[in-house]
């Protein structure tokens, strides 16, 4: 009970913090931007905080539970992306003075463009975003709290009943509670609800990590639990894998892994909101490096504990669930009091990946979709009222979508899987957008709408077809290329698209259109951007290196 208790105090203050800073937040900029006045360390934390979430302490966790550390890829290699973004994407996204990522392709291409990519978007939040982010904290609350076992045993409901009422009551919870402060407040009471919450989320996990080791040192302290640790798991402490890997394969590090990783820390508008509302391009570029360097530290607080669950659970551990490894650590290493605050900074890293991206799904909603198609002319006021509208009804239909990421194997490979749809299009025409000046806006329009067709069709077959039925070799062909991992489509994709629109543009050719020069804020370059990036980029060297 103490630990509930502490649950929800922390929870409560987050939420009022958050709603009094954001006191007064009336014009699309001040709601949609924090006014564009964010200092450094708030966007880097605000960038680890909206990033973090179910997927890392569920998702991840059980994915390094199952398959060891490999999945940190994901993580180390966010440092050269969001290096690649404070020296390039940003510089070049302020200038031109955009609130969304979609409005930069209505400067380079045109409107039809911009809106192609705005419906995309936001019907992917729902699905990747929101909804997973929903589905990973109802699973991890569930969890931890037994809330099925109580619900089964006040209300008298059998096993299967008890776990669908306890898993929506807390996906609808956690779906309003989160909603109230990112309608009212807007991107300032995300971004202060993300320090609040990732800061206590960072303190929490490296309290995990310590109390692991020690718990594996067996009374000789933290140094021999590292040393039993590694000993034990010296086969899955490789970030490399063979080439042909279901999920990580070797060369997709050096191809199709790249493409998720540039897309969400660059053009993702879930992502680069915070960077876009930054009070100048200095601020912006410390707080990317500053968020980078955290990143360099997240597998060994996220991917080795799902690793030391395995260990420390032992018979406990269930392989058929591997989403649960965290939870259960958890349980087993802290006390009560501590438990709770611990519940309350995962929680919190739900609802900080909740607001974010529902807040981000709503200013492409707002000014993408409904500001250039309905109201062309929108007051100020009218946006805000307009994105608060559309926050409540984003957020209802990922309550409503959560339930079916069930039927999945496990809610990472679900939002990996899922957001090929959407990455290597988008990835595919901003490339050759800014770095193909003759691209016409028929090419990126065509090019957003053939590449998530093709990632259909190239993932279909695997989800349909029973590889003990098949008797044809045409069909075991398909179904071979189908079962590749999807960051090989992704890539192939990505070089289709490519090749087409440079065909386009050959056969084709547009007058290249300059971008606007309208910054909002000064464009001065960070001093100390060579001497950080460069830092940075030998810190992941080393450590592809050490876990070679």
């Amino acid at each position: 009970m103490l630990d509930l208790v502490i649950f929800i105090a922390a929870l409560v203050v987050v939420a009022v913090v958050s709603v009094w800073v954001s006191r007064g937040e009336r014009t699309r900029d001040q709601y949609f931007l924090a006014g564009r006045k964010l200092t450094w360390w708030l966007i880097g934390f605000s960038l680890i905080a909206s990033n973090i979430s179910t997927e890392h302490f569920v998702g991840m966790t059980g994915n390094a539970a199952n398959s060891g550390l490999a999945v940190a890829s994901y993580e180390w290699l966010a440092v050269p992306a969001l290096v690649l973004v404070a020296w390039w994407l940003l510089p070049t996204f302020l200038r031109s003075g955009i609130t969304t990522i979609p409005q930069f392709l209505e400067y380079r291409y045109d409107r039809g463009t911009r809106s192609i990519l705005a419906v995309l978007m936001v019907v992917f939040f729902v699905l990747t975003v929101l909804a997973t982010v929903l589905y990973g904290g109802a699973v991890f609350l569930t969890s931890v709290f037994d809330l099925n076992v109580h619900m089964a045993a006040w209300w008298n409901l059998t096993p299967e009943t008890a776990d669908s009422v306890a898993f929506f009551t807390v996906v609808w919870g956690i779906g309003i509670f989160a909603s109230v402060y990112t309608i009212t407040g807007g991107l300032t009471a995300v971004v202060w609800s993300d320090l609040l919450q990732g800061t206590a989320l960072l303190v929490g996990g490296l309290l995990v990590l310590i109390l692991a080791l020690i718990a594996l040192g067996g009374g000789d302290g933290m140094w021999a639990g590292w040393t039993n640790f590694t000993k034990a798991n010296a086969d899955a402490l490789h970030v490399v894998r063979a080439w042909d890997d279901p999920e990580i394969p070797s060369l997709s590090l050096m191809t199709g892994l790249w493409i998720p990783v540039l897309f969400y820390w660059g053009l993702n508008q879930f992502i680069v909101q915070r960077t876009l509302a930054a009070g100048s391009l200095r601020e912006g570029q410390k707080g990317i490096l500053f968020a980078a360097a955290i990143k360099l530290a997240l597998p060994f607080l996220v991917v080795i504990p799902g690793m030391m669950a395995v260990q420390l659970l032992g018979d406990q551990y269930d392989a058929s669930n591997p989403d649960a490894a965290y939870p259960d650590l958890l349980q087993s290493l802290l006390p009560t009091g501590m438990l709770g605050l611990m519940l309350a900074a995962v929680a919190g890293a739900v609802l900080s990946s909740f607001n974010s991206g529902l807040n981000s799904a709503a200013t492409v909603f707002t000014l993408d979709i409904w500001g250039t198609h309905v109201e062309k002319n929108m007051s100020d006021e009218r946006a805000v009222r307009v994105g608060r509208i559309s926050t409540t009804l984003l957020a209802i239909a990922a309550c409503i979508w959560a339930p079916v990421i069930h039927s999945f194997d496990g809610v990472f490979n679900y939002i990996q899987e899922i957001w090929g749809f959407v990455s290597a299009p988008t990835f595919a025409v901003f490339v050759a957008g800014l770095l193909i000046p003759r691209v016409p806006a028929a090419a990126a329009k065509a090019s957003l709408i053939v590449g998530p067709a093709l990632y259909l069709i190239s993932r279909l077959p695997s989800w349909m077809i029973d590889p003990a039925s098949i008797e044809s070799d045409m069909v075991q062909a398909v179904h071979d290329y189908s079962a590749m991992a999807f960051l090989y489509h992704m890539f192939i994709i990505f070089l289709v698209l490519m090749a087409m629109q440079w065909i386009w543009s050959v056969k084709a050719p547009c007058t290249p259109r300059p971008l606007p020069n309208d910054a909002r804020v000064d464009l001065t370059r960070w001093s100390g951007l060579p001497v950080a990036s460069a830092l940075l980029l030998v810190a992941v060297a080393a450590l592809y290196w050490r876990f070679w």
